[in-house]
């Protein structure tokens, strides 16, 4: 049977890799897959139908819902019996404290069915312990993850059943946290496993609901297991981590999968026996540049004039650039930005995972920490690009302009010049521009390696999978360091 699978997986990948995948912070288009026997019910959001014609507009207006379905469906947990155990952690203590002196500590691991159910000051803790100020992450804030919950986009009415991991001492203190989602599908998270879920399925077996630890509908890098930077961390880590896999049985899934994690945690889950998966992002790194300018004489001469055209067709079209921070953003600026992404959604036979609530909740609870560039003819704003600001990145995540205007190069202004402008008003040493869009390259975003984990409970698929991976692992490589070389910088800067 592990010969059979592996033969179908390998077909399934190979079909998988070759089709056309485009994706957005937010909007997932799949405009030529079939879907998984398993996803039968789903609402079909992809864009074109069997016989090939474009769906009426009026799909779009539909989102994504969970499906815990039918007879393969696995034991929905239920809200009773959420502990995950206790944990005894040692350890030398405090610097200057004898190992003896230090009684051990016993943590209680646990689910909350909500983020809510944690103080925001906690969980902010944890995430400011786990990476430091200088490489704060504004996606794994209490105000960015509540934002989606409070306004129905992360929710077991969308397939995101909140099922976070916290991990208290004996005082009720909270050590460590970990954002994890029970999903009943694979959609918002760009790392892309359909055909997985396809294999699976031929394998007998069910593939949803499955656990997802991630930032929901973002795929950007960063601590997903959240620990408070004391004696103990290391051993909080480990407690968690084992609890996630726990979980896994407990709530008798097929897999547990990690995405975007640092490559620091994705080496420690190798440990723990997790897959390792490779991917690819975008991204633009400051050389301490005093200005736009200064970043274009690191370029060769004809991609350097041909940004210079690119950004001189927005005055031409009586275009203004604006970037808004904090109090200058309005909700008019948010009402108008939720119709650009809507914009986008429909133009990209996406689905619309976000709400008009959650932008205008969101950016009151994350203040100074959007950038929000918006585009304005005269005095009516036609496109606008969503940024959060991090400790030393600046995150781009979402796009959109009026339906059915048409500006020349604006995408390329809102979305990558002006934050590659920001980027150094700011001194921030990179600007994250997300996945897909060889186009990046060309103005100056390169490649950079992405990571993520995969836990399952069968060992025969696992091994499939595994074998899948290390050639997959391959590719990337080799598609990374081809287009290194042909990259816009002169001698091999950025490389």
């Amino acid at each position: 049977m592990v010969i059979h699978l592996s033969r179908n997986l390998t077909v399934a990948a190979a079909a998988y890799s070759s089709r056309p995948w485009q994706v957005g912070a937010a909007v997932c288009y799949c405009p030529n897959v079939k879907p998984s026997p398993f996803l039968g019910h789903f609402p079909s959001h992809h864009g074109k139908s069997p016989s090939g014609q474009g769906i009426k507009n009026s799909v779009h207006a539909s989102r994504i819902s969970a499906l815990f379905w039918g007879a393969k469906k696995a034991v929905e947990p239920t809200e009773r019996d959420l502990s995950l155990g206790e944990f005894i952690l040692t350890g030398s203590g405090p610097e200057g404290v004898s190992e003896n002196q230090v009684a051990p500590k016993k943590i209680s691991v646990s689910v909350v069915s909500s983020i809510l159910d944690v103080p925001s000051q906690d969980w902010d803790a944890c995430n400011m312990d786990a990476t430091g100020p200088e490489k704060f992450n504004p996606f794994l804030t209490h105000g960015f993850l509540s934002s989606l919950e409070e306004t129905g986009c992360a929710v077991k009415e969308t397939g995101w059943m909140p099922r976070h991991i916290i991990a208290n001492d004996e005082c009720d203190n909270i050590l460590g946290v970990v954002p994890l989602y029970l999903k009943s599908h694979s959609y918002g998270e760009f790392v892309f496993d359909y055909s997985w879920a396809d294999a699976y399925y031929s394998y007998g077996s069910r593939y949803y609901p499955k656990l997802q630890c991630c930032v929901p509908f973002t795929p950007v890098t960063g601590q997903r297991i959240l620990v408070r930077n004391n004696s103990y961390k290391d051993q909080v880590f480990d407690s968690l981590v084992s609890a996630m896999k726990d979980l896994t049985a407990k709530f008798q899934v097929s897999s547990l999968h990690v995405t975007f994690p640092t490559e620091s945690e994705w080496d420690k889950m190798k440990e723990k026996g997790f897959l390792q998966r490779t991917g690819m992002q975008y991204h633009w790194k400051n050389r301490n540049y005093k200005n736009f300018d200064e970043f274009l004489m690191d370029m060769k001469q004809s991609k350097r004039k041909n940004i210079r055209q690119e950004r001189k067709k927005i005055s031409t079209q009586n275009l203004t650039m604006k970037r808004l921070r904090g109090y200058e953003i309005k909700a008019k600026h948010w009402d108008s930005f939720y119709k650009f992404y809507r914009n986008t959604t429909d133009n990209k036979w996406g689905s619309p995972y976000l709400t008009r609530d959650f932008f205008h909740n969101m950016g009151s609870k994350m203040e100074d920490q959007v950038l929000l560039v918006v585009a304005e003819e005269g005095d009516e704003l036609v496109a606008g690009a969503l940024n959060l600001i991090g400790g030393d990145t600046l995150f781009g995540r979402l796009w959109g302009c009026l339906p059915r205007a048409y500006y020349p190069s604006l995408h390329f202004e809102a979305c990558y010049y002006q934050a590659i402008e920001a980027a150094i008003e700011l001194n921030l040493n990179k600007v994250e521009a997300g996945a897909q869009g060889e186009y990046k390259i060309q103005r100056g975003y390169m490649p950079v390696t992405t990571y993520s984990c995969h836990y399952f409970l069968d060992k025969g698929f696992e091994k499939a999978i595994n074998e899948f991976l290390v050639r997959e692992t391959a590719q990337v490589k080799l598609v990374m360091k081809l287009l290194h070389e042909s990259g816009p910088f002169k001698d091999g800067i950025q490389t």
